[in-house]
């Protein structure tokens, strides 16, 4: 019989996306049971929870798998009506998490396809990548229009920035493996102050992905992608 209400969490810890969820279930208070998952070697559990993506992250509740991070979020929102609500109540602000949440998603892949490329695939990948990023600094500006300013002492509940920071935060390992600075002062501006203002609230700096581990992983996934691609 499954428990009722018991919450799981199947993920990858270098996963942006699973812990945007982590951070919902955080801020709402949610004890859950965390299972990592091998990026090589999946579980049956998790091919058979999300069988269409084979992708993480995947909450597990009630007996009932749901799959794909922003749907998550809605369905944590949904199901656990105590406050801090995470998605606003007013349509038009909703739409535009929505829109910019799902922004940020086609940014991190683009980013993916940089990290697993090389010569003048990856170069065009680094084109479309910084083109995309200029895009996402200027929709900053409307959703920023005073600047950023993060709190001192207190966890966001704005959902666009724990996405931020799951997606950007690691920027220094990037730069390390592939020479590229994601996040640029000079070119995006608002974006670099976000992170790095999200980065000085202690509950969001524990969460930082440990750098050297990171540099790791992303050197092991370009090896093996190149390897894959050659053979």
């Amino acid at each position: 019989m499954v428990e009722q209400n018991k919450v799981s969490l199947y993920g990858i810890w270098a996963s942006p996306f699973v812990k945007t969820v982590e951070f919902a279930l955080k801020v709402k208070g949610i004890p859950y049971e965390y299972l990592e998952e091998d990026l090589w070697n999946k579980s049956p559990l998790l091919l058979k929870f999300n069988p269409i993506h084979k992708k993480v992250p995947v909450l597990f509740h009630n007996g009932k798998a749901i799959a794909e991070s922003l749907l998550i979020i809605e369905y944590i929102d949904e199901t656990w009506k105590t406050d801090p609500q995470l998605l606003p109540e007013n349509p038009y602000e909703r739409s535009q998490i929505r829109f910019w949440a799902s922004y940020m998603h086609q940014v991190f892949w683009a980013l993916a396809v940089v990290v697993k490329t090389s010569g003048e695939a990856q170069e065009k990948a680094i084109k479309e990548m910084f083109e995309k990023l200029i895009l996402l600094e200027e929709g900053l500006k409307g959703l920023f229009p005073d600047g950023y300013v993060a709190s001192a002492d207190e966890f966001s509940k704005n959902v666009l920035e724990w996405i931020m920071f799951a997606f950007f935060s690691s920027y220094e390992a990037v730069h390390e493996v592939l020479g590229i600075n994601v996040t640029d002062p000079e070119k995006t501006p608002l974006l670099f102050s976000c992170i790095t203002a999200l980065m000085e609230i202690p509950e969001v700096k524990e969460s930082c992905y440990p750098h050297e581990k990171m540099v790791a992983f992303l050197k092991s996934l370009r090896e093996y992608a190149l390897k894959t691609t050659t053979a």
